[in-house]
């Protein structure tokens, strides 16, 4: 793998709950140890379910959510030791963000026109010639017609809404590309227009992409590897060819389990068990109190990274995988 864009190393985001002071008894435990590396070009997914992190996560990696501890790298320099200004112009322009509902996303009293010069005229690209020129070749490039260039967002249909958004973080030439959830809020026969856009995107700029989704099929599609987190932490790191016969973390399973799907023959898995709190996370593995192979032995601590060596650059934290394969521990308990 190439040089990473973008980095986190040991990421841990908690907040406070009314405003108390900061205790254990009053903290939710947002995002625990996170370590992700994305390189230009290639596509990590994430993926679980409401309440797991995945937007805390993306929302620390665009710098709209400042750690409690670790560290967000961009190009190898610390995002939250730069300058207000350095990181306006290093970081915020190389970073563009699709959020998940594009009728909340967009100013509903800014014409189409205004969204998207907007990110132009804050960072002073270009004259007035130009940005008009650019709005243009925005709208070209997400497939809006120029006749929507003076329409309101309540004027589009949800599929239009969301290539402006898309066009919006596309803006500045970014590098980055985080989509949280981008196509949750759109009808089923847009979706895969929103995907295939993505996709294309991707190709013809070389984009670095964070693409968030609770439904892993999706992901699977969209992903060159597939990141799940339960409780704030990463599980498992998985290439999108390991998906789904060697994924080694129970919960990556039982995710697969609950999306239908034509191709694979798959058995339902239920979970049993209390859903644990992130102000009162249990000691040991977070999915242990749902998960059908837990042991006295996952109570005890976070299961150590391991790394499985037949498929390159896949990790689980678990101290029972599924499958039966050689494994080597690269990293201790966090």
């Amino acid at each position: 793998m190439s040089e990473p864009i973008l980095e986190l190393r040991d990421v841990h985001v908690q907040h406070r709950i009314n405003g108390e002071k900061l205790f254990a008894k009053d903290t939710v435990y947002a995002l625990t140890g996170a370590d992700l590396a994305v390189s230009a070009g290639e596509t990590v997914g994430i993926v679980g379910e409401s309440g797991c992190g995945k937007s805390t996560l993306a929302k620390a990696i665009v710098g709209l959510q400042q750690p409690t501890s670790g560290e967000v790298l961009f190009h190898g320099e610390s995002l939250w030791t730069m300058s207000t200004s350095a990181r306006r112009t290093k970081f915020g322009r190389n970073v563009g963000m699709v959020f998940q509902d594009p009728s909340t996303a967009l100013n509903r009293r800014m014409p189409v026109r205004s969204i998207l010069r907007d990110p132009l005229t804050v960072h002073g690209i270009g004259d007035a010639k130009q940005r008009t020129a650019r709005v243009a070749e925005l709208m070209d490039l997400v497939g809006l017609p120029s006749s929507a260039a003076d329409a309101l967002p309540a004027q589009l249909s949800g599929g239009q809404r969301q290539r402006v958004a898309i066009a919006r973080a596309l803006a500045l030439q970014p590098s980055v590309l985080v989509a949280d959830e981008p196509t949750s809020a759109l009808d089923v026969s847009v979706r895969a227009q929103i995907l295939n856009l993505l996709l294309e995107l991707k190709a013809e700029f070389d984009l670095a992409m964070i693409f968030i989704s609770h439904d892993i099929q999706t992901v699977r599609r969209m992903s060159d590897r597939i990141v799940t987190m339960y409780l704030g932490r990463i599980v498992e790191v998985a290439p999108a060819a390991a998906v789904p016969g060697e994924v080694r973390h129970p919960y990556t399973e039982a995710l697969l389990s609950a999306t239908p799907s034509l191709v694979e023959d798959v058995e339902p898995i239920t979970l049993e068990g209390p859903v644990p709190s992130a102000v009162h996370p249990p000691s040991g593995c977070p999915f242990r109190t749902r998960c059908w192979k837990a042991t006295a032995q996952c109570a005890t601590e976070m299961p150590p990274l391991t790394r499985f060596q037949t498929v390159p650059l896949h990790t689980a934290r678990c101290y029972h995988p599924v499958g039966a394969v050689e494994e080597a521990a690269i990293g201790g308990a966090a």
